[in-house]
């Protein structure tokens, strides 16, 4: 059981464990598929049952994580779907791993909700909030990786800027990161709207003004420039660049598998790996 705020590194954790069992041999394939209550639960009693089963089937032989677990404790059908999970757990532990995570204090309640979950999920890692200097180095790495160089006064300005915001249940951690990156890619296109030609370090640069111009409040951190439209199309879809940066937070996901490595794809429940 993983618990933890969103954006910790739970999922790729989650990966991560998929390729490492498979390379002990625990799993046969060493997939990853992620789902949440919405892929579990049918919209009628008895439907849930045969839904369960069959996302659980697309992950045989790999991991099985569901996010935000504490979902299924909500009504009927999904202890429907938990008591399933339960039996399908068993029926195949041998070559079959799952991994519930959520927020700590509604994943005891997801625990509670059937006899058989505690002893099944024994194993509990918590994911802490990345500190601010952990934060300024994901936020430089995503921008590196979207090829954009923020000056080491732009990292101070983002280590000052996310030490004022509060670590509250729900607060994004290395999404977060990545909200503030995509805001400032697009504030850094509208500084340069107005310069005919400019040049390579103009483009790639990242300046402190670009996260949060001067006598903004910081609330304002995460918002877009006023005329979206005057910022290249081109500019505002550079960002996606960065979605996966989250993953490039562990420096061993960066690896891509070879013929003798495990394969760590992340697969959707309706799509089973071959």
């Amino acid at each position: 059981m993983f618990l933890g705020n969103p954006g910790t590194g739970k999922t790729t954790v989650a990966r991560l464990v998929a390729g490492i069992y498979r390379a002990l041999g625990l799993l046969s394939k060493g997939h990853l598929v992620e789902v949440d209550r919405s892929e579990l639960v049918a919209g009628y009693l008895g439907q849930t049952a045969v839904k369960t089963s069959e996302v659980v089937a697309t992950a045989i032989g790999g991991v099985l994580f569901i996010d935000e677990a504490y979902g299924l404790a909500e009504d009927q059908y999904g202890a429907e779907a938990i008591n399933t999970l339960v039996k399908d757990m068993e029926d195949h532990r041998d070559d079959l791993v799952v991994i519930v995570a959520g927020y700590p204090g509604p994943m005891a309640g997801f625990i509670a909700t059937n006899p058989g979950l505690e002893s099944r999920f024994s194993t509990t890692i918590t994911f802490d909030d990345y500190s601010d200097a952990e934060l300024r180095g994901i936020f430089e790495r995503m921008a590196t990786s979207a090829d954009f160089e923020p000056l080491p006064t732009t990292l101070d300005r983002f280590e000052q800027l996310v030490s004022l915001v509060p670590r509250t249940e729900g607060f994004g951690n290395g999404r977060h990161a990545r909200n503030v990156l995509d805001a400032a890619i697009a504030r850094h296109a509208w500084r340069l709207k107005d310069t005919p030609e400019p040049t390579l370090d103009e483009l790639r640069r990242l300046l402190p003004e670009d996260l949060l111009p001067t006598g903004e409040a910081p609330e304002s951190i995460l918002q877009a420039p006023p005329t979206a439209d005057a910022v290249p199309a081109d500019v505002l879809d550079e960002p996606t660049a960065a979605d996966d940066a989250l993953d490039l937070a562990d420096p061993l996901d960066d690896d891509q598998p070879t013929d003798d490595q495990p394969t760590d794809a992340t697969v959707s429940p309706q799509e089973e790996p071959a």
